[in-house]
């Protein structure tokens, strides 16, 4: 993939450590430092104690952020992707006599804190839909070769598109939807619900971008398809569970199986057409 062709997005930043996290409220210096003595010794989770302490519970807090570090090849991969989603999506909301919002792409190493709350690497990226960013610890693409050797440049791109897609899901007022869905007793996980709905037109979307960029750059080289299939494919909800209780469990499901989140991926690469992406009105996933 020759992702140098891609305009490069100012709407990447990296998470601050120290105050962007605002840890420990009004205890001081001192006051935190006693604390995460105490949960060493009694076992506890420091940050617990100190969020308790501090009264901030679970409360969404402003997250500093300062300029990605324009040297490193891994950033400046993420912004011409995260450029160029920006474009495509601009391009179809215009044809829709909309405007496209572009989301922030947060960076961060190890943890972080969003409006919708705490999340650690082991999370694996994600969107937020209260405050409208998405997060990546750039960690996750060695897992993604290690874990689920799922590598090459095209399947990190599919990954920050898929989130994206998600934004976009949140600007069509789909995540409002869903979630009034749920109010009403329609469920969220199971093959057939509504979390794998919504994650499989995420990629659906991921593969319209993906067919957009494709006419406007042409930027793939052989093979790189077969990378984004690969990895659509490697984190279907019945490959991990099989992974990791031998197993899978249908009703269990929250993104969809592998040869699903592939053919959803591929049907709005083959189209470019966000509307052949209406995973909940598909009788059959």
């Amino acid at each position: 993939m020759d992702w140098g062709k891609g305009r490069r997005s100012n709407n990447v930043e990296q998470a601050s450590r120290g105050r962007g996290l605002q840890i420990g409220g009004g205890l001081g210096v001192g006051g935190v430092l006693l604390v995460v003595v105490f949960g060493l010794v009694t076992g506890q989770d420091p940050l617990q104690l100190i969020s308790m302490l501090s009264g901030s519970g679970n409360a969404p807090v402003q997250q500093q952020t300062q300029a990605p570090d324009a040297n490193s090849e891994q950033v400046d991969f993420v912004r011409a992707i995260l450029g160029d989603t920006e474009d495509t999506w601009g391009q179809i909301f215009s044809e829709h006599n909309a405007t496209y919002q572009q989301p922030k792409l947060i960076l961060f190493n190890g943890q972080v804190q969003s409006a919708c709350g705490s999340a650690t690497s082991s999370t694996g990226p994600f969107y937020c839909p209260a405050d409208h960013q998405v997060y990546l610890d750039l960690s996750f693409f060695s897992d993604m070769e290690q874990r689920f050797t799922a590598a090459g440049d095209f399947a990190r791109a599919y990954v920050i598109a898929h989130e994206v897609g998600h934004h976009v899901q949140y600007l069509a007022g789909t995540t409002d939807k869903m979630r009034a869905a749920e109010r009403r007793g329609i469920p969220e996980q199971g093959a057939q619900g509504l979390s794998v709905r919504m994650e499989l037109q995420a990629d659906c979307f991921a593969g319209v971008w993906a067919n957009r960029a494709q006419k406007r750059l042409q930027w793939l080289e052989p093979g790189d398809l077969e990378e984004a299939l690969n990895a659509a494919h490697a984190i279907g909800d019945d490959r991990l569970q099989e992974q990791s209780q031998g197993h899978a469990v249908p009703d269990s499901f929250t993104h969809g199986t592998s040869a699903q989140r592939a053919r959803w991926f591929k049907t709005g690469f083959d189209t470019g057409a966000v509307e052949r992406c209406d995973t909940f009105a598909a009788p059959t996933l």
